[in-house]
């Protein structure tokens, strides 16, 4: 549990306990509790610890700090009671006092069964040097959530049964994006799609420059990829031709000084080739890594399943929340619906806000609704996200951005908010996974096209519910003024209530 008392608060003076052990007293804590009122969601627990409890704890300290104190005069771990007590009486109060609280808090909320939905509040009533200690905690507990209905919901669990036409035709697609090239003739000239092959020197305004100069340049003609009509330029060229391109630097050219300047390529053509047809035979398989062309084919089949499997997954999922929407959760906690409210109306003004609270109050409540039950049923199905699970999300996130892999895992490295994030989408993920072991699956093979159908109207749906939400809480707000969080309608929402009440039911 976090610490409920601001050391500061208590004048804690910490400058005794360096050098030293860290605090374990030794002694059984023994306090009374007593819950004011039982009724709703607000408890205030009244917690008192008798003066021989305290003294205990004081004794404690006193014996830690004997051994490390050292005083002019006296011998280490021979400074009387007195002496300390004169000289850090009131630190050494200060921080059994702190400490006593975090302990007894902890334990009176985890012995009457409260999972505080947020940071309890503490009033100190009696406290002092060999008195006993009495406080209230004024704490707001997460409701009771009933699970048995998860048993009831339905979701529909797609699987793609994929065409062979379909297979041969992404592999074909393949083969064509890897064309093969064979020598021409020694008199063949170059056109379209041909692969040439020369040296260059090229200078701007008859003077070299950094970079001016290669070997065996490649370019298939008609890509454009070079220069912006270089490639034209070579067409018609055959082997062992000289010929002088002129083409116009661009503008991300290392040597700003020559950006925008007419260059020129003295070009020696040293080869030209021409394309022809890939064979699609094991030999092509094999330089994509499939053991022969059966097993590409299936390798690539599998493929196509799983882009349509994952979006249909995520379909199954979203009726599954559907239906968590519609449970009962009889009191919501204000502190909860408060801070939802907050996060959908970022970057709106003041004014607007105000017009648009119910509207705020009612999503918020929906959301947070959802929060709770996920979080409920990972905790009472002992859910947890490992270490390997974490870094391997973090591995997919990399794998999402080529190229720029050490900047993402510099990102990961440098930010524990996102790696808690990316945690929380790993817990729900197992959250929603095993409601769909728990839950009534309704088995459904459908083709390529059909998936295709089935997703195009899921989204057309998605938006038009986010469009008729955005719409409720606009709906008394200037249309006229931007809002900038309208992706925020939808994103994130249950997970970041979900990371709300998974850390305060761990306190």
């Amino acid at each position: 549990m976090a610490e409920l008392v601001d050391a500061s608060v208590l004048g804690t003076d910490r400058a005794i306990c360096e050098g030293s052990s860290p605090f374990r007293p030794t002694i059984n804590l023994i306090m009374k509790v007593t819950i004011e009122n039982k009724k709703g969601l607000t408890k205030d627990l009244k917690v008192f610890i008798d003066k021989k409890t305290m003294n205990s704890y004081m004794d404690d300290k006193y014996e830690e700090i004997k051994g490390s104190v050292n005083l002019k005069g006296f011998r280490p771990g021979k400074v009387p009671r007195e002496v300390l007590k004169r000289q850090f009486g009131k630190a050494v109060f200060n921080e059994v006092l702190d400490k006593v609280i975090k302990d007894t808090s902890t334990k009176a909320l985890a012995e009457n069964k409260i999972k505080p939905a947020g940071q309890p509040k503490l009033d100190l009533k009696t406290y002092g040097e060999d008195k006993e200690l009495e406080y209230t905690i004024s704490v707001t507990e997460l409701p009771k959530v009933e699970l048995k209905s998860i048993n009831d919901i339905k979701f529909e669990d797609y699987s793609v049964k994929i065409d062979e036409k379909e297979t041969e035709k992404r592999i074909k697609e393949i083969a064509k994006n890897q064309p093969n090239f064979k020598d021409a003739g020694k008199d063949t000239k170059a056109k379209e799609g041909d692969l040439v092959v020369f040296d260059y020197n090229a200078t701007v305004d008859d003077k070299p420059f950094k970079g001016s100069e290669a070997k065996n340049t490649q370019l298939t003609l008609g890509k454009d990829l070079f220069l912006k009509g270089f490639d034209a330029q070579l067409v018609g060229t055959k082997i062992e031709d000289e010929k002088i391109v002129e083409a116009i630097l661009p503008e991300n050219f290392p040597e700003k000084e020559l950006i925008k300047k007419k260059a020129k390529f003295k070009c020696k053509i040293k080869s030209v080739k021409n394309p022809e047809e890939v064979k699609i035979n094991d030999e092509f398989a094999k330089n994509l890594g499939a053991k022969d062309l059966k097993d590409l084919q299936s390798l690539i089949s599998k493929q196509i399943n799983d882009e349509y499997k994952n979006s249909l997954d995520r379909l199954s999922k979203n009726q599954i929340l559907k239906q968590i929407e519609k449970f009962k959760v009889e009191e919501i906690p204000q502190n909860l619906i408060d801070e939802e409210m907050k996060i959908l109306s970022q970057g709106m003004s003041e004014e607007d806000t105000k017009k648009s609270n119910k509207n705020f109050e009612e999503v918020a409540k929906k959301r947070i609704k959802v929060g709770l039950i996920l979080n409920e049923f990972g905790e009472q199905n002992k859910i947890k996200v490992t270490e390997p699970e974490l870094q391997a999300e973090v591995q997919k996130q990399i794998r999402m951005m080529p190229g720029q892999e050490k900047m993402v895992m510099d990102f990961y490295q440098k930010n524990p908010s996102a790696i808690a994030s990316l945690r929380g989408t790993v817990y729900e993920e197992k959250i929603l996974n095993l409601i769909k072991e728990k839950a009534k699956s309704i088995k459904k093979e459908v083709s390529k096209d059909e998936a295709e159908k089935i997703l195009k109207e899921s989204q057309k749906q998605q938006l038009d519910d986010e469009l008729k939400d955005q719409r409720k809480l606009n709906k008394k707000i200037d249309t006229k003024k931007p809002i900038k969080n309208k992706t925020q309608v939808k994103e994130n929402k249950t997970k970041s209530v979900i990371k709300k009440t998974k850390k305060v039911s761990k306190k």
